[in-house]
């Protein structure tokens, strides 16, 4: 991630980032929602293990720096997990997500924005 360490802010190049994934985990976590309904212990197959994990372990390199980044784990991609297991990594995900975003965006000035490094 990057930081300023003096004052501990994300970049704009950070919350570029940030922006991107979002959405992606949100799509993610709702399609593996769907197929939970469907079939909470479906097994998932190996490309859809492949795919979430490639956005997860880019997820976990953007929040390095956040404490959450603890209890953030990857889909096993040898023991394939169910469809109700990767809800649950997916939605402890987006929480850590929120949780960061909600540390540095919000109302200023009278429009909501990121506190970033450029922009305390």
């Amino acid at each position: 991630m990057s930081y300023n360490n003096k004052t501990n802010l994300p970049t704009k190049e950070f919350v570029s980032k940030f922006e991107m994934f979002a959405p992606m985990l949100d799509s993610a976590l709702l399609e593996m929602r769907e197929f939970s309904k469907k079939k909470q212990d479906g097994i998932l197959n190996p490309l859809k293990v492949r795919v979430l994990n490639r956005l997860l372990v880019d997820i976990k390199d953007l929040l390095s720096s956040d404490h959450s980044i603890t209890y953030l784990d990857l889909l096993d991609d040898e023991l394939l997990p169910q469809n109700s297991d990767a809800v649950l990594i997916l939605g402890q995900f987006k929480a850590a997500m929120e949780q960061f975003k909600a540390k540095y965006y919000g109302y200023d000035n009278g429009i909501y924005r990121w506190r970033t490094v450029e922009r305390p």
